[in-house]
């Protein structure tokens, strides 16, 4: 499976350093020094054509209103749809958190 190839003991201890972050300043440093402005502007990007897209957008509006490219939206449906659940699971926190603000 292409997940055990990936989650390498590098990757366990990456997980493991964001979870320690007590902030989102402190997880925004070290986004920042790990990967370049285009990549979390991209990530970004992704996860708000997941929220879109579980909101039953349509492409073309979130094409419009994202910038998103059509692969992109279309690999980030397939990764809603058949995917680890990881978008569905943060949206969902990101939903609660919201409706406790």
């Amino acid at each position: 499976m292409a997940e055990d190839r990936v989650r390498t003991p590098e990757v366990e201890e990456l997980l493991r350093a964001f979870l320690l972050l007590d902030d989102a300043d402190e997880a925004y440093s070290l986004l920042t020094d790990l990967c370049t402005i285009r990549e979390i502007q991209d990530m970004a990007q992704r996860l708000q054509v997941a929220r879109m897209l579980a909101d039953g957008e349509h492409y073309s509006t979130i094409q419009e209103l994202t910038g998103a490219s059509a692969t992109t939206i279309s690999r980030v449906s397939k990764s809603l749809n058949y995917g680890a659940d990881g978008y569905a699971r943060v949206l969902g926190k990101l939903a609660e958190d919201e409706d406790r603000a």
